[in-house]
C-alpha cells in the first residue's frame, strides 16, 4: 500500500471556505485525500495547528486517513509573512509523528511554496523520499496583477518558489497556461512538469432542481441570483462584478436580480473588517446598489451545491486564477459560468458552450454577457446542461488515477 505524506502547511483542508487563506487549495487537498483513500492509498495530511482546542489528530477524511495538526509556533492564526519562521518546527513535528507511529512514507505531496520547503527538509531527513509539488498560485503571476505594494509577493516567496522548483521531483500544473508560466517566468525544467487539472466531487456537486435549491436556502421561487464564491481580495475582481451589475438594463433581463457574494466576514465591526471588504461595501453605496448586492460571508461546503443550483449564473471576474475550482463546481451543478479569460479559467470555461469568457477588469463586457444569459432562459438551460456534461471529465476518480500514476512512477524510479 502506498503511503503519502500530504503537506498543507499554511491552511487546513477542513477549514470553512471563504476565509482569508481558504479556497480552492483546501478543497483540492481534502477531496484528493478522500479519493486516494477510496483507492486504498494511505494519506496523512500535515498542517500547522492554529487552534489548541482542536485535536491534533482527526479522522474526518475517511478510509483511515488522518489530518495531523502539527504545533509549530503559537497555535493561533498567523499572517503568511510570519509563517516561514515556523517551518523547521513543523518539519520536526512531522518527523516525530512518523517515528511515534512507526510509519515511513513513499511519497511527499506538498502544496504551496512553504509546504514545498518543508517537503525538501523531510526528503533530506528521510533519505530522498520523492517530492510531488503543486503551487496552486505563483508569486510572479500575483505580482503581475497586483494593484498595490501590499498585494505583491515578497522576495522570500519568489526565492522559495524557485528553490522548490529545483528540488521537487515532479511539479503538477493545473493547465497548459501554468506550465507556460513556470517555464518562462521561472525557467522550470519541462521534464519535471505534469499537467493534471484539479477534480470535482460529482457525488456532492450535481444539478439540484432550482426550486428545491431555492427552498432549501429560504428563497422564493421568483428570486433570481447571480453568484460569486471566493476569497475577498483585490485579485478576485469583485469590484468589476459589482460595477457590471450596476449597468444591467432590467428591461433586457426581464425581472430584477440580485448579486450574492459568498466569502469574507461582512458583518464584523468596522475596525476588524478587511480593507477589501470595506472598499467593496463603499462601492455598493456609491453605485446606489441598495439591496441588489448581498454579502453572505463564509458558507460551508455542504451548502454550496444549493447556492450553485439556485443561481442563474456564477461569475469569476478574477485578475488571476491558476485553475478556478469554483467554476468547475458550478458547472458540475449545471450552472453556466462567466469568467475572466485569465490563467486556468480561459481553458476551463468553454466560451459560448458552458458559459462565457470575458476580458478581466472590463465591467461593460461582463455586463453584456450577464444580460445575454439573464435575458434568455433557454440559453441558460442549454449552457447549464453542457456545463454539467463537461464537468464529468473532471470527476475525482479520473483525476486521482492520474496523480497515482505520478506517485508510482517516482516510487518505481
Amino acid at each position: 500500500m502506498l503511503r503519502v505524506a500530504m503537506l498543507s502547511y499554511h491552511t487546513c483542508p477542513l477549514a470553512t471556505l471563504g476565509g482569508k487563506d481558504t479556497g480552492g487549495m483546501n478543497v483540492y487537498v481534502r477531496d484528493l485525500t478522500c479519493e486516494l483513500g477510496r483507492m486504498g492509498i494511505h494519506v496523512d495530511v500535515f498542517t500547522r495547528s492554529q487552534d489548541e482546542h482542536v485535536p491534533h489528530v482527526v479522522h474526518e477524511l475517511g478510509f483511515g486517513n488522518r489530518v495531523v495538526h502539527v504545533p509549530a509556533g503559537p497555535e493561533t492564526p498567523k499572517a503568511k509573512s510570519e509563517l516561514t519562521n515556523y517551518i523547521p518546527e513543523f518539519v520536526e513535528g512531522i518527523k516525530q509523528f512518523a517515528v511515534e507511529k512507526g510509519i515511513t512514507y513513499d511519497v511527499i505531496h506538498s502544496h504551496y511554496w512553504m509546504s514545498g520547503l518543508a517537503a525538501e527538509a523531510l526528503s533530506d531527513a528521510w533519505g530522498g523520499t520523492p517530492i510531488v509539488h503543486m503551487f496552486h498560485t505563483l508569486g510572479e503571476m500575483k505580482n503581475r496583477v497586483a494593484r498595490s505594494e501590499s498585494e505583491r509577493a515578497g522576495d522570500d516567496r519568489l526565492l522559495g518558489e524557485r528553490q522548490v522548483l529545483g528540488r521537487a521531483d515532479r511539479i503538477v500544473a493545473a493547465t497548459i497556461a501554468e506550465v507556460t508560466q513556470l517555464r518562462f517566468l521561472y525557467r522550470a525544467e519541462s521534464r519535471k512538469l505534469a499537467i493534471i487539472p484539479p477534480g470535482v466531487d460529482t457525488s456532492h456537486f450535481y444539478p439540484i432542481p432550482a426550486d428545491e435549491a431555492k427552498q432549501f436556502l429560504g428563497l422564493k421561487p421568483e428570486n433570481r441570483m447571480v453568484l460569486f464564491v471566493g476569497r475577498i481580495e483585490p485579485l478576485k475582481g469583485v469590484d468589476t462584478l459589482i460595477q457590471a451589475m450596476s449597468c444591467l438594463d432590467l428591461q433586457k433581463v426581464h425581472r430584477p436580480v440580485h448579486l450574492a457574494i459568498i466569502g469574507g466576514e461582512p458583518d464584523v465591526v468596522p475596525e476588524d473588517m478587511t480593507e477589501e471588504m470595506s472598499r467593496l461595501q463603499r462601492l455598493c453605496d456609491e453605485l446606489c446598489m441598495g439591496g441588489m448586492v448581498v454579502f453572505l460571508g463564509k458558507r460551508g461546503q455542504d451548502t454550496l451545491p444549493y447556492y450553485y443550483s439556485a443561481a442563474e449564473v456564477v461569475v469569476m471576474p478574477s485578475l488571476y486564477e491558476s485553475f478556478g475550482m469554483v467554476a468547475l463546481e458550478a458547472m458540475a451543478c449545471g450552472t453556466p459560468v462567466i469568467a475572466s479569460e485569465v490563467g486556468g479559467l480561459g481553458y476551463l470555461v468553454q466560451n459560448d458552450v458552458t458559459g462565457y469568457t470575458v476580458p478581466d477588469s472590463d465591467p461593460q463586457a461582463l455586463c453584456e454577457k450577464l444580460s445575454s444569459l439573464l435575458g434568455d432562459a433557454n440559453l441558460r438551460e442549454s449552457m447549464g446542461q453542457q456545463a454539467a456534461d463537461y464537468s464529468l471529465d473532471y470527476a475525482w476518480e479520473k483525476i486521482a488515477a492520474r496523480i497515482v500514476e505520478v506517485y508510482v512512477g517516482l516510487v518505481n524510479r
